[in-house]
């Protein structure tokens, strides 16, 4: 998964290693037609030999996140949907604007450890690791949807905010899922991922 860039001129290219074995979807950022694209990959997707309104729940997905990643400014995005079935996880990487003063991983901590939750399971995990690109924080947690209903669905997600060695900038990379019950072998992938993050 490649993502081509203007700025800033040191770099042009952010790119991400999804694992080969499992059936991820690109979602093309640059579309200027994204209801088209949409449709296009649901049918490549799920094939020709399903009722129409699978077909038109899958594009609508797909635009959701898409426009999610395209309103959050991602340098690229990717969803994982197993083959003929529907969307289990999304993945963005995005830039971060960070005053150099707090490009530290001591900074993102103290911000991450300030997030008012609420949290489940084991709450928020901090883990501060070393990535191919450079020091990151690692954020493990499950939170609801919206936190202000009483019941709702629960998202659980890795993200992973990294300040690359060779470049003045801030990276997050953040792995969703609301299917708790994937959840060991998403975390895996979550570190793959981040693993092989590259700019070029």
């Amino acid at each position: 998964m490649n993502a081509r860039m203007t700025h800033p001129e040191e770099w042009r290219e952010c790119r991400v290693a999804l694992p080969a074995h499992q059936n991820w979807l690109v979602l093309d950022l640059r579309s200027e037609k994204p209801e088209a694209w949409a449709h296009t990959l649901a049918g490549q997707h799920l094939g020709g030999d399903v009722p129409q309104q699978w077909h038109e729940a899958f594009a609508a997905d797909l635009l959701w996140y898409w426009g999610a990643a395209v309103r959050q400014g991602a340098l690229c995005a990717a969803v994982l949907a197993p083959q003929d079935g529907p969307v289990v996880a999304s993945y963005t990487v995005r830039e971060l604007t960070v005053p150099a003063e707090s490009r530290t991983v001591t900074a993102f901590r103290a911000e991450a450890e300030c997030a008012p939750g609420p949290y489940f399971g084991d709450g928020q995990v901090l883990t501060e690791v070393e990535l191919p690109l450079g020091p990151a924080l690692r954020v493990h947690r499950q939170e609801p949807t919206d936190p202000e209903a009483d019941s709702g669905t629960v998202v659980e997600g890795i993200a992973h905010y990294v300040l690359p060695r060779r470049y003045p900038t801030a990276l997050e990379c953040r792995l969703l899922w609301t299917s708790l019950g994937l959840g060991a072998e998403l975390v895996k992938v979550a570190d793959e991922l981040a693993d092989s993050l590259r700019l070029v």
